[in-house]
């Protein structure tokens, strides 16, 4: 265990806001994890810093997920069990899949981020959740510093939602996922979004799990910034999901919108869409603004503060409010 004092969290997030925190402190193992639960119980974890806008100075103990380790827990004829640390790296450990040849999780290729952050949020890309491969999640319960497990239907996963945003918040800190991936015969999934269009390009007939992963690799390259090079977040807000009744007058309005039925009730329309319309793609207020190829992506071009860009989040909120009667919600955390 590491304990630093004072620091920039921005190496730390990845819409790189400069905020500081009074005491980071790194944790490499599940006793390093104990050993400081046991003396402080007031704290804000932090893992790959992918899916939160930091807005303030964090003045209570940050702790930094940092466990490492990939492991096969089981096999059957058909399946393979992996379970890996929170603290691996998201597409690293899809990569390591794909080079293992185990499928399920190739469309979530390139989403940033860590592992034991997916289930929290329920991460999902082309027409994937990460839910639809996880098996089960491992948790230190924080007032007991019990272990716990919770199967896949003990998460009560949602749309962007699970338990852990929900009734289990702030009561668990996540230490490990285990995946539920085919060995062979493995469900491809490229109908979704732009996937086969970036398949016939390619030339790829008969693709693989590691084809669909260079097609979803190739797209998010090419509609999404690097956080390494302009400072995001990625989806700031999620696709809003609507009741028949509402979209057949939305659609009578709209009729060239994009949409995706969702169930026999409900229809997801894009987000990035309806931003798009309101004329804010590609539009820059100092240094926050909204990327030039994807609407739904607002950025930190250099030196935007956190505040700077929730001014921004919600003016694009009251914009499309106003224009198609549809409330945005944000799909990052805002702290």
């Amino acid at each position: 265990m590491k304990i630093q004092h004072n620091i920039s969290l921005k190496p730390y997030n990845t819409f790189g806001i400069d905020v500081k925190a009074t005491q980071f402190v790194e944790i490499t193992s599940l006793d390093d994890l104990k050993t400081f639960l046991n003396t402080e119980k007031d704290f804000f974890t932090l893992g790959g810093g992918s899916n939160i806008l930091l807005t303030n100075t964090i003045d209570k103990p940050v702790i930094h997920i940092n466990t490492k380790g990939i492991a096969i827990i089981k096999q059957t004829n058909r399946h393979v069990f992996v379970k890996a640390q929170a603290g691996e790296n998201w597409h690293a450990f899809v990569r390591w899949c794909i080079v293992h040849n185990f499928g399920g999780v190739e469309n979530l290729s390139l989403i940033p981020g860590n592992v034991g952050t997916t289930p929290i949020q329920n991460i999902g890309a082309y027409g994937v959740e990460v839910k639809d491969t996880i098996y089960e999640v491992e948790a230190l319960e924080i007032s007991t510093l019990s272990t716990l497990t919770f199967t896949n239907e003990d998460c009560a996963f949602g749309y962007r939602n699970s338990i852990f945003k929900n009734e289990a918040k702030g009561k668990y800190i996540i230490t490990g996922v285990t995946f539920k991936l085919t060995k062979k015969h493995h469900q491809l999934n490229s109908s979704y979004g732009a996937i086969q269009s970036e398949l016939d390009t390619q030339h790829c007939k008969n693709p693989t799990i590691a084809d669909i992963s260079k097609a979803v690799i190739a797209i998010r390259q090419h509609k999404l910034p690097n956080p390494e090079e302009i400072g995001n977040g990625g989806s700031f807000f999620k696709n809003p999901v609507i009741t028949n009744t509402s979209f057949e007058m939305f659609i009578k309005k709209y009729p060239e919108a994009p949409h995706y039925i969702v169930s026999n009730d409900t229809v997801k329309i894009p987000a990035g869409w309806l931003v798009e319309q309101c004329g804010f793609k590609g539009k820059r207020f100092g240094d926050a603004g909204v990327h030039k190829n994807q609407a739904l992506v607002l950025v930190n071009y250099g030196d935007a503060t956190g505040e700077e860009i929730v001014a921004l989040s919600e003016k694009i909120q009251q914009a499309v409010k106003k224009k198609f009667g549809i409330q945005l919600e944000t799909e990052v955390n805002i702290i």
